[in-house]
């Protein structure tokens, strides 16, 4: 499936998958969230719809798109969504062994599909770095999270993609070796509170990228770490190409089917004379 993909608006913001809606993970400081802010130990999320659209409404406000959506087109449902913003905008974005994020780059906290709709992760991402690359962006930054048995493999700074490690007794691998989708809730909030040293950590799994598929679209570790480590994507390298190529195409369409007189223009081969 080719989906449609657009920016964020309020005016879409009813028709996002009820998780990427509702969960405020990125967006609200856990040290200052209301307490009656529903937490969801089903997914580890925050969920406030309220706070949600409150967040992306400011963001569209004051700094401009924060959003990308996926729809199929066959359907007219959102099947995917991914959020981007200045660091200052996003809380929980300090609250990481690897933060804080460059001052140079914007966020990309979360890139949310439904399932059976993995394929339009990679859509999405292009989406933000084309319109990142439109408004003058350097860098696009994210933590990855690293699935790996209990901590044995991580993603290295050296441009490794897998770099082999020894955890002891102490590091901040987790039960077993086994991969973290197979840890229960309670395994993963106990290792997250270990490894980001607070007892008040939360953590959404839904709500973070993968670092392996960070690695295979072209994002460079700049922060090494066992679980989270953070990524950054140059903005003038990797995927840059693809808006200038879209501008380019612009153009050509627009001078081949209209001239300045508004008449329809023809061109010759290259070399030849009418």
């Amino acid at each position: 499936m080719e989906p449609v993909v657009s920016r964020l608006s309020l005016e879409s913001f009813d028709s996002l998958p009820p998780h990427a809606r509702r969960c405020v993970f990125w967006e609200v400081d856990p040290g200052t969230r209301d307490p009656l802010t529903r937490f969801s130990t089903d997914h580890g999320a925050f969920e406030s719809e309220f706070d949600k659209e409150a967040w992306i409404s400011a963001a569209l406000l004051e700094w401009g798109a924060c959003g990308q959506l996926a729809t199929d087109p066959a359907t007219g449902v959102i099947v995917g969504a991914a959020f981007y913003a200045p660091p200052g905008r996003v809380p929980r974005s300090q609250l990481f062994p690897t933060s804080p994020v460059s001052a140079d780059a914007v966020l990309l906290s979360a890139i949310h599909v439904e399932p059976g709709y993995e394929e339009v992760a990679t859509p999405l991402l292009d989406a933000v770095v084309v319109d990142l690359m439109r408004r003058g962006v350097r860098a696009v930054e994210a933590f990855g999270l690293v699935r790996g048995g209990g901590g044995s493999q991580a993603v290295g700074a050296e441009g490794d993609e897998r770099a082999e490690t020894r955890p002891g007794p102490d590091s901040d691998a987790a039960p077993g070796m086994r991969d973290i989708s197979e840890w229960s809730d309670e395994e993963i909030v106990s290792v997250a509170r270990e490894i980001l040293d607070s007892p008040q950590t939360d953590l959404c799994l839904r709500c973070l990228l993968d670092a392996g598929f960070l690695k295979d679209s072209g994002f460079d570790v700049v922060a090494s770490h066992a679980r989270f480590p953070r990524l950054r994507l140059e903005l003038d390298e990797g995927l840059g190409w693809k808006s200038e190529v879209e501008g380019a195409l612009e153009k050509l369409i627009v001078m081949a089917a209209i001239d300045v007189t508004g008449k329809e223009r023809t061109f010759a081969p290259v070399g030849r004379r009418n």
